[in-house]
């Protein structure tokens, strides 16, 4: 199939990349020129596992396209996804100003071919509605079209595999014509993976990425708030939470204490899904916790570090880990960069390390020391912050570290090490819940 991708960001690239290596013939339209340059030199602009050898391929092989011509794209296609970005407004909802754009533009270049216009970016409930009404508003009153909503639900660090072998494929339909074209776009996933399929109305699939989302930030605030009360009555969270997670109904995903979530999709997707309970006029208090909770998470932790260090100014602190997971450059909403902000406030001395994120960070935080492994970070350091739980930092030799300190103080705001270990050999540790 001829397939059209919208926006060459993260779920877009990721979206283009993958639909090439499963045949399909695609086309990704940005309007950064600089993105497209890197692109069609076959630099990628994201740090994502196995992404770079797919878009090499598909492209060397004539399967994946890169242009910033969105008319070029629409009469190419029989499916074009909608894949830009849906930052929130003041307030909290969704600015949609990119998507009615894309639409405005999408339906300038529309013909007399049926085609299928997904909403793959995350959007509220109602919005594959004002799409259709827009393509009508200003597109030829005779072309023929659906909207679909195919949400995303990719994990930064596995998207390529989460695309590839997806836990399900959602997608919000109200034509049997726009089910069947969805069906055939996805079949080679389908049937390598033997995926389900839910096929819903447009509205529950809209719904259906903001709940997801909403309740696995449930979830790890959850594991947060264990952790404070463990803390309080000296108990340990790790064993709290891993007998609660054998529990078949829960599971043990996202239920890992440390010093919260962030990157660009559960903080937005909360405040979105809020936004939109106010509207509809239903309690929200739920979400309005998880989100306290979240910030709780991160302040408690450099509240130990205020508590143990008592003065900061002019103290060296060592921080592995910038990006808000592991396996991503994205540093987008990072608790890591939230506590060295702080720091830095009251005078520290910031030394830090990350194997993808130094780059964009340094854009940020300009004038702290960037370090080329975790043992130049520890070098007469007074303290050594962990957090971001890259694996390259669980095998660390501690030792080492102790050695080039000039205080052996750890805080482990990711639970990567095993206390009993740390203490045994000298330092002081302090980590979440435990």
């Amino acid at each position: 199939m001829n397939v059209g991708v919208i926006g060459a960001g993260y779920v877009g690239l990721t979206t283009g990349v993958c639909l090439a290596e499963i045949g399909h013939k695609v086309i990704c339209v940005d309007n950064d020129k600089d993105k497209l340059d890197k692109l069609n030199r076959l630099e990628v602009p994201i740090f994502e596992p196995g992404i770079e050898e797919l878009l090499e391929r598909n492209f060397k092989e004539g399967r994946l396209k890169f242009s910033d011509d969105i008319g070029e794209a629409v009469k190419f296609s029989e499916i074009i996804f909608i894949c830009v970005n849906t930052p929130p407004k003041e307030g909290g909802f969704a600015d949609l100003k990119y998507v009615e754009k894309v639409a405005r533009d999408i339906a300038s270049s529309l013909e007399e071919d049926y085609k299928v216009i997904v909403d793959k970016s995350t959007v509220p409930v109602k919005t594959a509605e004002k799409v259709k009404e827009t393509i009508i508003k200003y597109s030829n009153k005779n072309v023929k079209f659906d909207v679909v909503s195919n949400p995303e639900f990719l994990k930064e660090g596995s998207a390529i595999h989460d695309t590839m072998y997806p836990d399900r494929i959602v997608i919000g339909v109200e034509s049997e014509r726009a089910k069947e074209k969805m069906l055939e776009l996805y079949k080679p996933i389908i049937n390598r993976s033997e995926v389900p399929v839910k096929i819903v109305s447009v509205r529950s699939a809209e719904l259906i990425k903001h709940g997801a989302n909403t309740f696995l930030s449930l979830k790890i605030s959850f594991a947060n708030l264990i952790a404070e009360v463990c803390d309080a009555v000296k108990a340990d969270a790790k064993e709290v939470l891993e007998a609660i997670g054998l529990d078949s109904r829960i599971g043990s995903q996202f239920l890992n204490p440390g010093i919260g979530f962030g990157g660009s999709c559960f903080p937005k997707d909360i405040l979105a899904f809020k936004k939109t309970l106010e509207i509809l006029g239903i309690d929200c208090s739920l979400v309005e916790s998880i989100e306290k909770i979240n910030e709780r998470s991160w302040r408690r932790f450099l509240q130990r570090i205020e508590k143990e260090l008592w003065v900061l100014d002019g103290k060296v602190i060592g921080v592995l880990g910038l990006s808000f997971k592991p396996n991503t450059d994205d540093i987008r909403n990072s608790p890591p960069l939230k506590i060295i902000e702080v720091l830095l406030n009251n005078r520290a001395k910031i030394k830090a390390y990350d194997p993808k994120a130094m780059d964009k960070t340094k854009k940020i935080f300009p004038n702290i020391e960037y370090c080329s492994d975790p043992y130049a970070v520890a070098k007469d350091a007074e303290a050594l912050l962990i957090c971001t739980d890259w694996d390259e930092f669980k095998h660390i030799d501690l030792k080492k570290i102790k050695e080039l300190m000039l205080i052996p103080i750890i805080f482990d705001g990711r639970n990567v090490f095993e206390r009993k270990l740390v203490k045994s050999l000298g330092f002081k540790y302090f980590s979440v819940g435990r």
